[in-house]
């Protein structure tokens, strides 16, 4: 018999088919999550499950899940087809990669288990017709099942057997708490359940309540994330707003952050502010939020991953600022209010090596702060948060700092220094790019986009065939200029590279004109931790932390 401590997946019984998708996703062993949960699974039981982000949950649901419904197809009496499982998720980016992990793990045995996702609203029509076909697998949000299920395309009483409801934590907190529970009323008395999840809170507390029977709990004894030898976390005191700016646009430009980041800020203003204050100085980023349709998301997120990208500025509203049990933990911009409530972008989408998270504004909540940190130094790649601190956050800090303290979470953010008089040259640049962006021109950007979706939107394609004039309106309408860009401010002459750092940006210039024109490539993540140190002597602009 394998040992329980060491056991592997071909050791768990599982379907020959299965093994072969495994292996085919590289998993040479299952991760501690997996390991613990997919023996338990199969002998039928309930299952509370703690696991960071990023530690192969969906897997640990989607195999148990999978070798359930292959089992009961194999040696059960024939029957006849129908919904069997059922995922619940928060967002719609999270139904499409649990959609997407769970095909991957069935693509030797497509023909025997179908799996549909109906989270995206504009699908209603396709997404019926699908349902007509009784899929094995239904995932979604619970909106769009209860939608379903209340239309009569969906019928889950006399068949469903298994229902995972995965970043438990986050259903509450995006207000379908009513929805879940007149959902749970068009559900079987006998079912089995499992709830994944990477915190433990009150909210899931009550899911316990209401969805699962006498359930093991597993509370791995892991931190939430992973320890200071993969991930280095640092926070850095800004004395202004203007200097938090200041910060951000020596670090990129001068590269002393490598490989890809993602940059977090609050609110969607504050998004479309970053960007065009960025693209003053030629550095290309693009913005991810709600108020993009799902496709435009799942766009950016892939360009991202190929490398289109290597920045990314994201907000979300309802996970970073959402009202909390009747109370609205932030003030939200005027315009955040068209956000998506199915949009999630700080918890579970898929974004691949990234090196860097930059808490431009720093996180509302530690838990908001565990969400976002989990998108780096995923698997085995090394990674760095780096928050930004005014001073009138330091109360803010110190319950981010407690939290990760009471959670085991060891080393707490170490302080990084930063001379910022050796980049006082870049002060009057700076100035300069935030006097560009005004209240007019992150408008204008957001109009810009808007307009640039309506022109290449698939459902008003017929519609424009037949109003061809609104078109021609739309596409001469006045150009739309959302910041002055000044050519000379995306080059940094010599003179006002701090003397100690002059060497890397020469070296990284260097690889830049050498790998222009090639096409790019997916790499794996490289320690972001050496664009901070570097040769020279004191004083340095970056120092080891104190």
């Amino acid at each position: 018999m394998a040992d329980l401590e060491s056991l592997g997946f071909e050791h768990m019984g599982l379907d020959p088919r299965l093994l072969q998708a495994v292996a085919d996703l590289g998993w040479s062993r299952p991760t501690l999550i997996q390991e613990k949960a997919i023996p338990l699974a199969l002998e039928g039981k309930d299952l509370l499950a703690r696991a960071r982000t990023g530690s192969g949950k969906t897997a640990a649901y989607a195999i148990p899940m999978l070798q359930l419904l292959l089992h009961r197809k194999a040696t059960g009496p024939v029957v006849e087809q129908a919904v069997r499982a059922l995922v619940l998720v928060p967002t719609k980016e999270l139904a499409r990669q649990a959609q997407s992990m769970i095909q991957q793990l069935a693509a030797y045995c497509a023909r025997d288990v179908r799996v549909a996702n109906v989270s995206a609203a504009e699908d209603s029509a396709s997404q019926r017709a699908m349902l007509m076909e009784k899929p094995d697998v239904v995932v979604g949000t619970p909106s769009r099942i209860l939608n379903h299920l209340q239309q009569d395309n969906l019928k889950l009483r006399d068949s469903l057997e298994l229902l995972v409801v995965d970043e438990a934590d986050l259903l509450f907190s995006f207000g379908f708490e009513e929805e879940l529970k007149s959902l749970l009323c068009h559900l079987p008395r006998i079912y089995q359940a499992f709830l994944m999840s990477a915190t433990f809170n009150e909210d899931v507390q009550a899911l316990k309540e209401l969805v699962l029977h006498n359930p093991v709990t597993l509370k791995l004894q892991e931190s939430q994330l992973p320890g200071p030898d993969q991930l280095q976390q640092f926070q850095v005191v800004c004395e202004t707003e203007e200097d938090k700016f200041l910060l951000l646009y020596a670090l990129l430009k001068l590269s002393l952050i490598r490989g890809k980041s993602l940059l977090f800020v609050n609110t969607l203003e504050r998004s479309y502010r970053l960007r065009l204050f960025l693209e003053q100085f030629s550095i290309p980023t693009c913005v991810l939020n709600g108020e993009l349709p799902l496709r435009s998301r799942c766009h950016i997120i892939s360009q991202f991953n190929q490398g289109f990208y290597d920045c990314v500025i994201a907000t979300d509203a309802e996970v970073l600022g959402a009202p909390a049990k009747g109370k609205q933990r932030g003030r939200r911009a005027k315009g955040d209010k068209a956000s998506d409530p199915e949009a999630g972008v700080a918890r579970g989408i898929d974004f691949h090596h990234v090196s860097a998270i930059l808490n431009f504004d720093l996180p509302p909540t530690p838990e908001a702060y565990i969400h976002r940190a989990g998108r780096t130094a995923r698997a085995n790649n090394p990674g760095i948060v780096l928050s930004f601190v005014l001073p009138a956050e330091q109360s803010q800090l110190g319950k981010i700092e407690q939290f990760l303290s009471d959670e085991g979470e060891a080393p707490a953010l170490l302080p990084y220094q930063f001379h910022m008089e050796e980049i006082e040259g870049f002060r009057y640049r700076c100035k300069d790019a935030m006097r560009s962006v005004t209240k007019q021109a992150i408008r204008e950007a957001r109009l810009k986009e808007i307009k640039e979706e309506l022109l290449h939107s698939e459902k008003l394609k017929t519609y424009f065939e037949d109003n061809p004039r609104d078109l021609q309106l739309l596409r001469h309408d006045l150009p739309l200029h959302p910041a002055v860009v000044k050519p000379h401010l995306g080059h940094v002459p010599d003179y006002l590279v701090p003397p100690a750092l002059r060497g890397l940006v020469r070296t990284h210039r260097k690889r830049k004109k050498l790998s222009s024109g090639r096409k790019a490539k997916k790499t794996k993540t490289q320690n972001p931790l050496r664009s901070f140190k570097h040769s020279g002597k004191k004083p340095r602009p970056a120092a080891s932390p104190s």
